[in-house]
């Protein structure tokens, strides 16, 4: 990887936390206060209805504290939306650059539509195991597993529960924090249930800047290379489409 191209990517990716945290996150740092101005609205928008000789005032002011508790569930719900969207924008933006990055960097030594569609088709596991087909060990750094839970949160954001769902239970439980203690203890679990922290957000976002920073600057070929199987395919199926070797 050129150097000033590494520097690029963790800049840009430096720049989009920042940013989502003071133009999105921001919004919700009051959202208590809000809360209790919600409240206090509801008192003012219905006094008019208020008749104390017929009505008792304790039921008046326990409906407004509903109204306020409302609003508050309302933007807290809001608030972990709008946190998964973040992790959500770091991810694919990441992914692409990923890819992409790959594509340009196959397309030195090979032209091909087959090996270039792939490279955009195939699962991030598939791209790990290309990536260390060149003798890059990925999966033993220590940001790897972030990234497998990154990967497994925003899948969980899109589709709800499935396998991504179940992998994302069993790996990494933490993302799926319990409401009630009691659900907690039956093991109680599904989708909705996902949210991240500013601090696992912090987390998500190293990892990302980790894997930028150890890309090799350089790779050697050399003929003990195997690369995965969806890739020789497509790479075969291009070169028997233009007449080439293999």
């Amino acid at each position: 990887m050129w150097e000033p191209f590494r520097q690029s990517l963790i800049e840009t990716h430096r720049f989009y936390l920042v940013q989502a945290k003071l133009k999105l996150l921001s919004q919700f740092n009051n959202i208590e206060s809000e809360a209790d101005e919600a409240c206090e609205s509801w008192l003012e928008n219905n006094k008019s209805k208020f008749d104390p000789d017929r009505h008792d005032a304790g039921d008046f002011y326990e409906r407004a504290n509903d109204a306020g508790i409302e609003f508050y569930q309302l933007l807290s719900d809001m608030r972990d939306q709008t946190w998964l969207s973040v992790v959500a924008g770091m991810y694919h933006e990441w992914d692409k650059q990923l890819r992409k990055w790959i594509s340009d960097e196959v397309k030195h030594w090979h032209r091909g539509e087959n090996v270039n569609s792939r490279i955009w088709m195939v699962t991030f596991g598939d791209i790990v195991d290309f990536l260390e087909s060149f003798g890059w060990g990925i999966r033993n750094t220590n940001y790897f597993q972030d990234l497998m839970a990154c990967n497994l949160i925003v899948n969980v954001y899109k589709h709800g529960d499935g396998v991504a769902f179940e992998k994302l239970k069993a790996s990494v439980p933490e993302f799926l924090p319990a409401i009630d203690p009691l659900w907690d203890e039956i093991g109680y679990r599904d989708y909705s249930y996902l949210k991240v922290s500013e601090s696992q957000l912090e987390r998500l976002s190293q990892a990302i800047l980790g894997f930028w920073e150890d890309v090799p600057p350089q790779i050697i070929a050399s003929e003990d290379i195997s690369v995965p199987s969806w890739f020789e395919k497509a790479l075969k199926k291009d070169n028997d489409m233009n007449g080439r070797k293999s």
